[in-house]
């Protein structure tokens, strides 16, 4: 698994966003409710695209969802988006890409809870 668990113990890194936006709390809660409005979207249809075994739009699907986590810090979210790209767009160990997608979808639900912390935080600074 290349979902680091450690840190999802760990504070978001919300530098990338902080550096985008100028610092702007504002602009960084509008990213995190995006990214939440959007994100399980795009989870759904990864997960429906693999149960279909459409290798082509599963790869799309990961392709999509893969810079969004490199925003809030998790590169190693990032890397397994990428993984799964990989793998579904060249038929490799495509048996193996349920297990990445029950993977993903447990982090993301802890990512969820992280993105509410943070923005609970940012809020205290406007």
């Amino acid at each position: 698994m290349m979902i680091n668990l450690q840190k999802n113990n760990d504070p978001l890194d919300l530098s990338y966003l902080r550096d985008m936006s100028g610092d702007s709390a504002e602009f960084i809660i509008e990213m995190i409710d995006m990214f939440k409005l959007q994100t399980p979207l795009y989870i759904s249809d990864l997960g429906q695209a693999i149960a279909d075994e459409d290798w082509p739009r599963a790869s799309n699907c990961a392709h999509k969802i893969k810079p969004t986590f490199a925003y809030v810090g998790r590169e190693d979210a990032k890397e397994h988006m990428q993984m799964m790209e990989n793998n579904a767009r060249d038929l490799k160990n495509i048996a193996e890409l349920p297990l990445a997608f029950q993977q993903i979808s447990a982090f993301v639900e802890h990512l969820y809870t992280q993105l509410d912390e943070a923005k609970a935080d940012l809020e205290k600074q406007i």
